[in-house]
């Protein structure tokens, strides 16, 4: 018999069931070959490590653990030196300070996830870096550790994508939060998914940050919450004050080294840390890794299908032959629901937590009684700001 709840009820969210979760974890061992847990963050040696990941056998081994690090564990592990050739890291993080220059003179500094100008954001920065600079690319991300963190928790064919992220003196924390998918849903979205759809979004994404520069903690590296992805309800707590109190009051911060990185499951609850320095840009390269199960099995032109069907399903609302339901359940298995995957420079989602879906625009016509051309115009801006 299943015991869990079908739907998650946010008013039934109770700080202290958080805090039983946090103080029961308190007690777990070390890992077999993590080096050290500090404040109870399995830390890895990555040059004690690189044998095993050359053998088959231990490699599957350290796989093992690391998976059960993000699954039943502290959620979160640091692989110390993950990035061990550091001139050619700091090539890269040349090239990534190019790509921000060279936005900043065309980008309007504004940050979906920060105030303009406390930090610099480089959207897409996996394709960007791989055009321009393809032969850092190459051997950047030739890295046997990244994929066998990545496949520990999402198997092969995962899809890598990649944001910099450099945090300037005085940039502020954020908020307490968890990850996509759900993490960027509001509660009163979220609670629309069934509790099984909460279980298994953290499932579908592995999130990492290699740390470009040394990272003390006066810098503002990731502020973590061990074990707070266990908390079934979590996607429905953000900017609540009482969980905001307990991130603040057990929250963990570590510090990184260059070449250093931190992964961990999207659903423990963390946020980025204020930047008390006055001479560091905290740059890290954030890594959000996708299972190769987050993408359909067949290829669908769901634009073209939108096309064909808006005229018909306004000539069918006018006479009175489908209602606006109906006719969203027709949208429903036609048109993308989904605002992800975008490209965010030309797609932002300013005054928002996600762009305006396919879905979306295509109900707003009906609704507004927008003439077909109108709406295809619409529909293919949308599909071509979605391009990379």
């Amino acid at each position: 018999m299943n015991h869990h709840p079908v739907w998650l009820d946010a008013d039934a969210c109770r700080v202290e069931d958080l805090q039983a979760i946090l103080d029961a974890g308190r007690g777990a061992a070390r890992p077999a070959h993590a080096a050290e847990l500090a404040r109870g963050v399995p830390i890895y040696d990555g040059a004690a490590l690189r044998p095993l990941l050359a053998d088959p056998a231990s490699a599957r081994a350290l796989m093992a653990e690391w998976h059960e690090v993000f699954a039943d564990g502290a959620g979160v592990l640091v692989l110390s030196g993950a990035w061990d050739d550091l001139d050619r890291l700091d090539a890269v993080t040349a090239a990534f300070e190019r790509l921000i220059e060279d936005e900043r003179a065309t980008s309007t500094g504004a940050d979906h996830f920060a105030k303009a100008g406390s930090n610099s954001r480089v959207w897409n920065a996996l394709q960007k870096l791989c055009l321009r600079e393809p032969a850092l690319f190459a051997h950047y991300y030739a890295n046997p550790m990244l994929a066998a963190v990545s496949t520990a928790w999402l198997g092969p064919a995962y899809q890598m994508t990649s944001q910099i992220n450099c945090v300037n003196p005085g940039g502020q924390a954020q908020d307490p939060h968890r990850d996509y998918h759900l993490g960027f849903c509001s509660a009163q979205q979220a609670v629309a998914w069934p509790a099984r759809v909460h279980r298994l979004s953290p499932a579908l994404t592995l999130q990492g940050a290699v740390a470009h520069v040394d990272m003390p903690l006066a810098s503002g590296p990731t502020l973590l919450l061990p074990h707070s992805h266990k908390y079934e309800p979590g996607y429905l707590v953000a900017h609540r004050p009482a969980f905001d109190a307990l991130f603040a009051r057990e929250h963990v911060q570590l510090p990184l080294r260059k070449g250093d990185a931190v992964f961990f499951n999207p659903a423990l609850i963390h946020a980025a840390g204020t930047n008390r320095t006055t001479d560091i840009r905290r740059m890290g390269n954030l890594l959000q890794v996708s299972s190769a199960f987050g993408r359909a099995m067949e290829s669908v032109d769901r634009v073209a299908m939108s096309l064909a069907l808006y005229p018909v399903l306004r000539a069918e609302l006018a006479a009175g032959r489908l209602d606006l339901d109906a006719a969203s359940c027709a949208i429903a298995c036609c048109a993308e629901g989904y605002a992800f995957p975008t490209n965010l420079d030309l797609d932002p989602p300013l005054g928002g937590l996600a762009p305006q879906s396919h879905q979306a625009l295509m109900r707003l016509a009906l609704a507004e009684g927008w003439a077909p051309p109108r709406f295809a115009e619409a529909l293919q801006g949308r599909a071509t700001a979605q391009r990379a």
